[in-house]
């Protein structure tokens, strides 16, 4: 399944829910050759620790999916306020359904439609609707994550998961959250890949498969 995908876009709520949620299997797949775009839609200006600048996480953001191998040109930031995504669902819809139209792409990842967040669960929804005709899979936030379907695997190699660390450890703003330990991300890793026999893995709900 994830070989025959040439074009895979990863929606991030806010800048690094993406590389928390699937960066070894965005590792994976541009080590394939497949292109890879992320979309963030918030760098979460007001979540910054104080003395950190407004823009840290753009520019964090840009880093970090540098580290995973996506060039800057595949990377879309935009600049939706946090906490408030429930009140910008139609303006979020038509970004998603723009990126549809214009890229069509292979398969989506996306949050978790059990996330609790607010702005996770608005991605979420918005996602189901607007990438009706592709694969679309949910990736897991496990501190936000009270119910989960662990309906796929992707197989990861340990350079898979050394890349993920160090894309995650470009976000000095973020480090002092206890999640952001690369000891849990090697941990989280190694029981994926245990509960389907492989060394690493990352998991995903599966909404829609199309092959």
């Amino acid at each position: 399944m994830i070989g025959d995908w040439r074009r895979v876009l990863v929606l991030a709520p806010h800048t690094d829910d993406g590389e928390f949620g699937c960066g070894g299997t965005m590792a994976r797949l541009v080590e394939s050759g497949a292109e890879v775009r992320y979309v963030a839609f918030s760098i979460a200006t007001k979540s910054l620790p104080e003395g950190f600048p407004p823009d840290t996480l753009a520019r964090e953001v840009r880093e970090a999916t540098a580290a995973l191998g996506i060039p800057e040109a595949q990377l879309t930031v935009h600049d939706f306020e946090v906490r408030t995504f429930p009140e910008r669902r139609q303006d979020i819809l038509e970004l998603l359904i723009s990126l549809w139209e214009e890229w069509q792409p292979d398969a989506v990842f996306q949050p978790s439609v059990h996330d609790i967040h607010q702005d996770h669960q608005v991605v979420a929804a918005e996602g189901l609707r607007a990438f009706k005709r592709t694969t679309l899979l949910g990736y897991e936030i496990p501190w936000n994550n009270y119910n989960f379907s662990y309906g796929a695997y992707v197989s990861l190699e340990s350079a898979h998961i050394e890349r993920k660390v160090s894309a995650l450890a470009k976000y000095a703003s973020q480090q002092h959250r206890k999640y952001a330990n690369p000891e849990y991300i090697w941990n989280l890793a190694r029981t994926n890949g245990i509960n389907v026999g492989r060394e690493y893995a990352e998991a995903f709900a599966v909404y829609r498969v199309v092959a």
